[in-house]
C-alpha cells in the first residue's frame, strides 16, 4: 500500500476566521501531499500567502507560509491507497498545477455550504471540495455526500492516523532538509560546483 498525506492548517487572518465559524474548528485549510515532508503538496487556496484575495490551485510552499504565518499550526495525517491510485492522483495534480490559472477558489460555494446545498461552478473549488472530488474520482470514497459539501471538518472527523501535530517550525525544518536532498539528487554530477 501507498500513502497520501492530508495536512490540516490553522492560520490567522480575517478570511480564516470566517471559515472557522462555518467549519467550527481551528483547522481551516486542507492540503493533499504525495509525501510526508509536504514537498509535493497541493491545495486550492491563496496563490501568495501575503495576499488573501487571489486564490486558486497551487503547490504549497512551507517556507513562504512560515514567513507570513510563523505561528501557524499543522496536523499531518495519512490515508492508504494503491500504487495505481497514487500514480493517477499524482498525474492529475501535476496537470492541474500546469493549468493552475484555470482553477479558482469557490467563494460563492461557501454560501451554499452554509445551507447544505450542493453547488458546482466549473473549475471553482474550496480546498476540501477539490481533494474530496479528486479522491472520489480515484476510488477513494470517504464521504457520502456531494464533494461541494465536504469541509475541512469532514476530513478531520475521519480521525486519520497522525504523523505530526504542532507548530509549523519543525515542519519547515524537515521540508527544507528534504528539499535540499531532493534537489541534490536531481543535479548532474559536478553542477553544484559551478
Amino acid at each position: 500500500m501507498e500513502r497520501l498525506y492530508i495536512a490540516f492548517v490553522d492560520t490567522p487572518g480575517l478570511f480564516a476566521s470566517l471559515i472557522r465559524k462555518v467549519v467550527k474548528m481551528n483547522y481551516v485549510h486542507v492540503v493533499l501531499s504525495l509525501d510526508e515532508n509536504l514537498l509535493e503538496a497541493y491545495s486550492v487556496g491563496r496563490r501568495n500567502p501575503e495576499i488573501p484575495f487571489f486564490a486558486g490551485f497551487e503547490r504549497e510552499d512551507l517556507e513562504r507560509i512560515y514567513k507570513k504565518f510563523p505561528k501557524a499550526k499543522y496536523k499531518v495525517t495519512y490515508i492508504e491507497c494503491t500504487e495505481e491510485q497514487k500514480r493517477n492522483i499524482k498525474n492529475h495534480l501535476e496537470q492541474c498545477y500546469t493549468d493552475r490559472y484555470k482553477y479558482h477558489y469557490c467563494i460563492v460555494g461557501l454560501f451554499f455550504l452554509l445551507f447544505q446545498k450542493p453547488f458546482y461552478q466549473k473549475n471553482h473549488y474550496t480546498c476540501s471540495s477539490y481533494i474530496s472530488k479528486l479522491l472520489h474520482r480515484n476510488g477513494i470514497r470517504l464521504f457520502g455526500k456531494h464533494f461541494s459539501l465536504v469541509t475541512p471538518r469532514d476530513f478531520f472527523d475521519l480521525d486519520l492516523p497522525a504523523i505530526y501535530e504542532g507548530s509549523i517550525f519543525p515542519l519547515v525544518e524537515r521540508y527544507l532538509k528534504a528539499k535540499r536532498i531532493h534537489n541534490a539528487k536531481r543535479l548532474p554530477f559536478g553542477e553544484d560546483w559551478e
